[in-house]
């Protein structure tokens, strides 16, 4: 009787943990039915567009500068934004958004950290009224850092979300 009552007690914990393991949908998230930030939808890849490669032209506007671990876009940053949101309006062109770290932090982490700002640049330039279906984003985490270097300055440099224009 107390081996079916400790196989009974043990059933239902175990049924109970698995169901708080369940994934839940939430605002961001990709799957199968698209991909899909705060509602909106993120745009299909453009063929060949690699943000490194020849068919992609980078360096045309500044880069946005994030504060140590965050993801938000400051207001001495919103001019960059939108000066690229008012060159996209004029254009055919689609646009790469690329967030880069620091080197502190695991790689898992930055690479997660540095989607968030590309994200968080991809939000603000939709509020400045670019299409949504014309921005692109990719994390390099602190990978291809601006400054090798270790210290303050270096990593301030390297806290980013660069714009890569997809010819």
């Amino acid at each position: 009787m107390i081996k079916l009552t400790y196989c009974l007690i043990a059933t239902v914990a175990l049924a109970a943990s698995l169901t708080s393991c369940t994934k839940k949908k939430s605002d961001l998230y990709a799957g199968i039915d698209g991909d899909y930030v705060s509602g909106t939808p993120l745009g299909a890849r453009s063929e060949g567009a690699n943000f490194f490669g020849q068919t992609v032209q980078r360096g045309q506007f500044p880069p946005v500068q994030f504060g140590y671990d965050s993801v938000e876009v400051s207001g001495s940053e919103q001019p960059k934004i939108a000066q690229v949101a008012a060159a996209l309006k004029s254009s055919p062109h689609d646009l790469i958004v690329a967030g880069f770290t620091d080197d502190r932090g695991t790689e898992e982490y930055n690479r997660g950290l540095g989607e968030r700002r590309a994200l968080a640049v991809r939000q603000a330039l939709i509020d400045a009224g670019v299409p949504a279906a014309k921005i692109q984003t990719v994390s390099f985490g602190k990978e291809m850092p601006v400054d090798p270097g270790s210290g303050e300055a270096a990593w301030a440099l390297n806290r980013r979300a660069e714009f890569g224009l997809v010819k």
